[in-house]
């Protein structure tokens, strides 16, 4: 899995980039082929923008966009927005009982 952080009006301190790499660390508890996470973070008027952009191989990228006014809150509430994302898309991967609509045949009356 490719990290790459980006600050865009902001310095980034080590511990903010650990705790980053921390939480990003446990996306892989749910065995989804992650390829590479993109987080963006930027200064906006009243607090900061953070970003996580999540591609997925065979699947749709996950992109998750806070708005706090803390940068570890905003970066907390990210990471829990997209662990739901995650947990959603395992489960969907998971579940054989599903069948999305593409896969369903035409009944023929």
């Amino acid at each position: 899995m490719n990290l790459q952080i980006r600050a865009k009006d902001l310095k980034l301190s080590d511990a903010t980039k650990a705790h980053i790499e921390h939480a990003v660390e446990a996306f892989k508890k749910y065995s989804l082929d992650i390829t590479s996470v993109h987080c963006n973070l930027s200064a906006q008027k009243k607090g900061v923008l953070v970003e996580f952009e999540i591609h997925v191989a065979h699947a749709e990228p996950i992109i998750i966009t806070q708005e706090d006014e803390v940068l570890d809150a905003g970066i907390d509430i990210a990471v829990d927005r997209a662990e739901k994302a995650l947990r959603r898309l395992h489960d969907r991967v998971t579940d054989h009982k599903n069948v999305s609509i593409k896969e369903l045949e035409p009944v023929e009356a």
